[in-house]
């Protein structure tokens, strides 16, 4: 098992006045054994941070380690890190098994030793029934299960997770994020793990990198990132629906946009009169649709409370102590 550390971390493509900056500076400590989520919108730079760490790309400027030893000039292999990509990348011809095994045996280890590993792997993702099928007859799930099983089977320092899950469906999307859950805490295992997807940071991350235009913009575990975010970014970009985020509301201070969660809006008789626009019913919760003025306004409402028409208005209250200020110019959180 390893840590990682990440200091000023700079990935620039070309040279000069004309070289692309995708990376800019980042700082961070991951202590052995944790569940790092790297998220962010595509673009952000988030996999090109992990392919840094993998050595798949140069680092520009800065510093990288794994267990104490800087990695930048080192190759992937000599790093000790697994990676479990997008796309399978399955060899179509070879057994469930012997996709598992096709690493060990480059590296010539004993075949017994080979056997034990991959039965064990196979155990842990329920893939036991599966070692003689062939990569067509398997569904998404098992076959992203078959290449996390690869990489388990290499008993690296450092798994590394490029959007596993993206191509899976709704529902093996959530089933598989409980599957690389319990591998975590069985195996226990330094993991760093991108997506663009926020859902999936906030169930997955022990600790959160938010990633924005190549900048980290917060990093904390998913209740901070959630509950004190770090920017109007961070606010607009974690948690569904985002943040509210008001320029002109009332009662707000000068040169300050106001944030506050669609949940900490009550419904009653007094507070902010807001013109409804239109109404979702997502089954137990209902989120409504607002103007307040020129701004719109989201409130999230459950069944218990009569989901109000379209074009009727209402009056809210937001919780005080659930009210966030934010520096209109930079976007950065105020105390």
């Amino acid at each position: 098992m390893a840590s990682i550390q990440l200091k000023d971390v700079v990935k620039h493509y070309g040279a000069g006045k004309h070289a692309v900056k995708v990376i800019h500076g980042v700082n961070a400590d991951i202590a052995d054994r944790e569940f790092i989520v790297i998220v962010g919108p595509s673009g952000c730079g988030k996999s090109t941070l992990l392919r840094m760490v993998a050595g798949l790309e140069e680092i520009t400027g800065g510093e990288i380690s794994i267990g104490g030893r800087v990695v930048n000039d080192l190759e992937p292999a000599e790093r000790d890190i697994a990676m479990v990509f997008q796309n399978y990348a399955l060899y179509p011809h070879m057994s469930v098994f012997d996709n598992m095994a096709y690493g060990l045996k480059i590296a010539k280890v004993p075949m017994d030793e080979i056997r034990t590993r991959v039965d064990k792997a196979a155990k842990i993702l329920e893939l036991g029934h599966l070692l003689d099928r062939k990569p067509r007859q398997l569904s998404g799930g098992q076959r992203q299960r078959v290449a996390m099983g690869r990489a388990i089977v290499r008993q690296p320092q450092v798994f590394l997770f490029d959007e596993p899950l993206s191509n899976l469906d709704a529902k093996l999307r959530a089933q598989t994020r409980l599957e690389i859950q319990k591998l975590h805490r069985e195996l226990g295992i330094t993991s760093l793990f991108v997506t663009h997807d926020q859902v999936e940071a906030m169930t997955l991350a022990q600790r959160m990198m938010v990633m924005n235009a190549g900048v980290m913009e917060q990093f904390g575990t998913p209740e901070e990132v959630y509950h004190r975010p770090a920017s109007t970014f961070v606010a607009s970009f974690i948690g569904s629906p985002p943040m509210n985020l008001l320029k002109q509301a009332p009662g707000g201070r000068a040169g300050s946009i106001m944030g506050i969660r669609p949940e900490h809006l009550d419904i009653g008789s007094s507070g902010w009169e807001l013109k409804v626009e239109t109404v979702e019913l997502l089954g137990a919760e209902r989120l409504v649709y607002c103007r307040l003025g020129d701004e719109q306004l989201i409130v999230r409402t459950d069944e218990q409370h009569p989901a109000p028409q379209p074009d009727s208005t209402i009056h809210v209250a937001p919780r005080e102590d659930r009210v966030h200020w934010f520096d209109a110019a930079t976007g950065k959180r105020l105390p």
